[in-house]
């Protein structure tokens, strides 16, 4: 496909959609590409990587590395990303030739992959975020925690995801460890004022290159240590919350360019008003629920909207549902193995995914559970049958 709208899939011939990186969301959004007899070639840096076993294709190289985008350029009808470290300046080049070949944007991506850039972005398009500044000094570090108050997160501008590159500085002591935390690393630094959040929410958004906007369920996110651990749909939050987020976050892919599904996260404060945290470019870890739950998944969408495809009206199959993060146990670094399979199948209306990493770390996301349910509470007393049944553990010496 070049530039304009996909009307047709050749079976002889088929279309080749190009993924930069290769984790858990490249290997989904492959298996609905798989599902529609697209071909697929992976970019990334491991051989073994999760959606190697369904790509027809892998380039194992960085994913800054410009001779390798362009080697997936050369085999790909439509480029597309599951990572914010893809090379934006060497996709903007490939973009320029064709508007349509790279998408989301690159100018897009090259905005969100520097948080800076990213708040600025949303302020100056009178989107509400919380109050932020660029860190150039440990003085100035000091000046501004003594101006925002306690507490703050320092954030590194780029190369930051997961909340990886995060720093909590709850009271003066804490403001040189922080700082020296980022010494040695050519990465800007940003400091953002705690909002005291009521609760954690986000939306999936999705545009195609035509224009068509269409919104996921707003949903319910709560984090562990800066890692999100367990989502719930719908959002426990009033009409007039839900209805703010989805038209901010409809907002936000109106000013940004580029077709693909968007995840963007928020906090809604005490007094309900709603401020947009951070946006993912990218189908998100909050939007997984959607494979059993809804009537697309945010996967297959992400794919009509690089295709230009008409977009489908996302609803929920479900009165309720959740998504639980199955992550690498503290402290290990090794093979790993999963248990308690037998006890987690006997709970009604659960599905089980397993990315098939082969090494598990710290707090690192190796699946996801999704619980669906008749009501809200009825979903959370299963999510907390398999938090008490499934486990992450280490294999001995042998078992390797």
């Amino acid at each position: 496909m070049k530039s304009g709208r996909l009307n047709e899939l050749s079976i002889t011939k088929p279309l080749s959609i190009g993924i930069i990186g290769g984790g858990q969301l490249g290997k989904m959004i492959a298996l609905e590409a798989k599902r529609m007899a697209l071909k697929v070639c992976i970019l990334d840096p491991s051989r073994c990587c999760p959606a190697s076993t369904v790509s027809d294709e892998l380039i194992v190289a960085d994913f800054k590395d410009e001779r390798a985008i362009r080697n997936l350029a050369s085999k790909s009808d439509v480029i597309t990303y599951e990572i914010e470290l893809a090379n934006s300046e060497a996709l903007i080049d490939l973009a320029s030739k064709n508007r349509n070949f790279v998408n989301p944007s690159p100018e897009t991506l090259r905005i969100i992959q520097d948080k800076y850039k990213q708040k600025s972005f949303l302020k100056e398009n009178n989107l509400k975020v919380p109050t932020f500044a660029l860190v150039n000094s440990e003085k100035q570090l000091f000046d501004l925690c003594e101006d925002y108050g306690f507490p703050v997160i320092l954030k590194a501008c780029q190369d930051s995801y997961d909340g990886r590159g995060n720093y909590s500085i709850r009271s003066k002591g804490d403001i040189s460890k922080a700082f020296s935390h980022f010494i040695g690393e050519e990465r800007q630094l940003m400091l953002e004022k705690f909002v005291k959040f009521r609760k954690e929410i986000s939306i999936m958004v999705a545009r195609n290159a035509s224009g068509e906007i269409t919104s996921f369920p707003v949903v319910e996110n709560i984090h562990k240590d800066h890692i999100l651990n367990l989502t719930i749909v719908p959002a426990r939050v009033s009409d007039k919350v839900a209805s703010k987020a989805r038209k901010m976050a409809e907002q936000t892919l109106t000013a940004l360019k580029g077709a693909g599904i968007f995840g963007i996260e928020m906090f809604v404060t005490d007094d309900n008003k709603v401020l947009i945290n951070e946006i993912a470019p990218r189908p998100h870890n909050s939007g997984h629920y959607s494979i059993e739950a809804c009537s697309i998944s945010q996967f297959e969408q992400h794919l009509r909207a690089i295709l230009d495809l008409p977009l489908s009206e996302p609803r929920l199959l479900c009165p309720a549902a959740a998504m639980l993060n199955v992550l690498g146990p503290e402290n290990y670094v090794g093979p790993y193995a999963i248990s308690g399979l037998r006890k987690l199948f006997s709970i009604p209306r659960l599905k089980l995914h397993i990315y098939g990493k082969k090494i598990s770390k710290p707090r690192r996301k190796l699946g996801h559970i999704t619980l669906m349910g008749d009501s809200v509470e009825e979903t959370l007393l299963r999510v907390n049958m398999a938090k008490k049944t499934i486990k992450v553990h280490v294999l001995n010496e042998k078992d390797r």
